[in-house]
């Protein structure tokens, strides 16, 4: 029985009270957990009116930020957003900052920034860019989901053209209709929004055999440029040596990484569902210590309709010293300059020890700094870089940056022995698990999965169709990109690997750590199982390994209508590797 009480408080008697309390402790837990509707259109978001929406957004932004649980939806349809009136803030983003001397301010389309239980539906909106700009960026967030939704650019920054004839003095191109240009003093001259490409890294797509190859604009570019349409260039010059057959298409972008096409920073259960990006500048969507991320049904492709090939100006879904649990599942990408994933921790050098217990760290990759890469109370382990062997472990009483490019740590107890100025360091807390399924990736120039972790690791169900370099490879280096994780539990099975490793004969798996010492019985690597996938191979080669402690290779099959059983290729370094196991394996026809 419920009863009001003079102080306006209820009173629950009877035999089943409990019951009853419970059931309306519930009642008020959904109650408060229950979203309150924000319509952007209600905050002037208004939908293929090609008016800019960057104002407005941040207004309805704001109104979600006043409820516990808020879902934001937009207005069907197309909607334009500038860089005037959008939300900027300087952004240090790994693998894609570069240049001190260049402002490191980015303009934000959405930012939820410290927001909470956050959802944005877009309502199959259809996003537009213009100029240079990061399409969403989740700053210091948790509980927050973006779904249903399409992001493009007015200008993409990536250029396209198709030859169209060609002979010894000259060469025609067409240009795709969202590709802008102009010809001046008979020079051809690639620009935007409020941009023009300084330098052009170029990546030629061959629609005969759907493949992407690195290619050279320079013979264009020194050649005498004549307008003859529109769209319409002849290129009058030495032509002898062709680069270039009749319709291949010329992907053009100023290699210069100041953007990426979303950021998700010092966050935590983050949901990207059902979202299309169909061009992205700069990085592709990157995820840095960032806490448990999912991606579903992802798709990083151009729209059918555009007739555009490239779709990601550099990797599609970068990971760089994240935690928790990274899911991917039922993505597609088609179309990018670099890897469609790449999963990594980073290694800082230590370059001082001022006291037993204090150590000042640096950031060694010139595009990788300016962010804390190390947290109080995390666990560390001392990496000697020639070997990439751990010499010690230790943790975090405190971590502070003192400039963008340096830190210094304080450890809870006494450095331990062995360490000194010249290890890098990993953060051992910062390490995620992967589960990467039912998905897949094509047209990239070069590698497919890159993967760097302690952490379990399972792919599975999944389709590589041409990639240029590896499918999939586990590095690991703190010399060059300074990538950590050596890996401990990965197990690749189910998945087909379709016409790859074109671009230099690399063949379909490899681990291959950047160690230059070898310890004996000592191994970077462990426990790789690679079992039930289908290769069908261009050249033969399928597997290169060293520095593996547990390596299978089991129950694959390997088709290559082309080559003899004879030349398949798995290449193990005898004196890189123990307990490997190659068994099983089909040799269908």
């Amino acid at each position: 029985m419920i009863s009001k009480q003079k102080n306006n408080t209820l009173r629950i008697t009877g035999p089943h009270s409990w019951l009853l309390l419970l059931w309306l402790c519930c009642g008020t837990i959904l109650k408060a957990q229950v979203p309150v509707l924000i319509r952007a259109a209600d905050y002037g978001v208004k939908a293929n009116s090609r008016e800019n929406a960057a104002s407005a957004l941040q207004r309805a932004i704001a109104a979600c930020r006043k409820y516990p649980v808020a879902v934001l939806r937009l207005p069907a349809g197309r909607i334009d957003v500038w860089p005037e009136g959008a939300p900027k803030r300087e952004l240090y983003i790994s693998n894609s900052t570069e240049a001190d001397t260049l402002s490191k301010a980015k303009n934000i389309a959405f930012l939820l920034e410290g927001a909470r239980n956050i959802t944005i539906d877009g309502n199959n909106s259809f996003v537009i860019l213009h100029g240079k700009m990061v399409s969403f960026a989740v700053l210091g967030s948790s509980n927050i989901r973006i779904k249903n939704i399409r992001f493009d650019y007015e200008r993409p920054t990536m250029s396209e053209l198709t030859t169209r004839s060609l002979d010894e003095k000259s060469v025609t191109v067409r240009f795709h209709p969202d590709s802008r240009f102009t010809v001046i003093n008979g020079k051809l001259v690639l620009l935007g929004e409020g941009w023009k490409t300084e330098h052009c890294h170029t990546i030629l797509f061959d629609p005969v055999k759907e493949r992407l190859h690195y290619s050279d604009l320079k013979p264009l570019l020194q050649a005498v440029a004549r307008q003859t349409d529109p769209l319409t260039v002849v290129f009058e010059g030495d032509f002898k040596k062709p680069l270039y057959h009749s319709g291949d298409v010329l992907t053009i972008r100023d290699p210069y990484r100041d953007n990426c096409g979303g950021l998700i920073a010092q966050s935590k259960n983050v949901l990207l569902d059902q979202v299309q990006m169909h061009y992205m500048h700069g990085l592709g969507i990157v995820s840095q210590f960032t806490e448990n991320i999912t991606l579903r049904t992802v798709i990083v492709a151009s729209r059918p309709e555009s007739g555009r090939i490239i779709a990601a100006f550099a990797d599609c879904f970068h990971f760089s010293g994240c935690r928790g649990k990274i899911m991917i599942d039922s993505c597609l990408t088609s179309g990018a300059h670099d890897d469609p994933v790449n999963v990594h921790g980073i290694h800082l050098q230590i370059t001082g020890i001022s006291k037993q217990q204090q150590l000042t760290v640096r950031f060694m990759h010139p595009q990788t700094y300016g962010f804390p890469a190390f947290f109080a109370g995390d666990s560390i382990t001392f990496i000697n870089p020639q070997t990439l062997l751990p010499v010690a472990a230790a943790v975090l009483r405190s971590a502070v940056m003192i400039n963008k490019r340096e830190m210094e740590l304080q450890l809870t107890t006494a450095l331990p022995g062995g360490v000194a100025s010249g290890l890098c360091i990993e953060n051992r807390t910062w390490t995620p698990e992967v589960v990467i399924r039912n998905s897949r990736f094509e047209r990239t120039n070069t590698r497919g999965l890159l993967i760097t972790t302690p952490r379990r690791v399972l792919v599975e169900k999944k389709i590589f169709h041409h990639t240029g370099m590896f499918l999939i490879l586990i590095a690991d280096d703190a010399s060059s990109w300074f990538e950590s994780g050596a890996v401990r539990n990965v197990i690749i099975r189910n998945n087909r690997f379709e016409g790859c490793g074109y671009n230099s004969g690399s063949g379909a798996i490899a681990i291959a750590p950047e160690n230059h010492q070898r310890v004996a019985e000592r191994y970077v690597h462990r426990n790789v199982r690679i079992e039930n996938n289908t290769f069908n191979t261009l050249d033969g080669q399928l597997l290169l390994a060293r520095s593996v402690d547990g390596l299978l290779f089991s129950g694959n099959t390997i088709t290559a209508p082309s080559l003899d059983r004879e030349r398949l290729k798995i290449s193990v370094s005898p004196m890189g590797c123990t307990n490997v196991r190659i068994k099983n394996d089909a040799y269908p026809g």
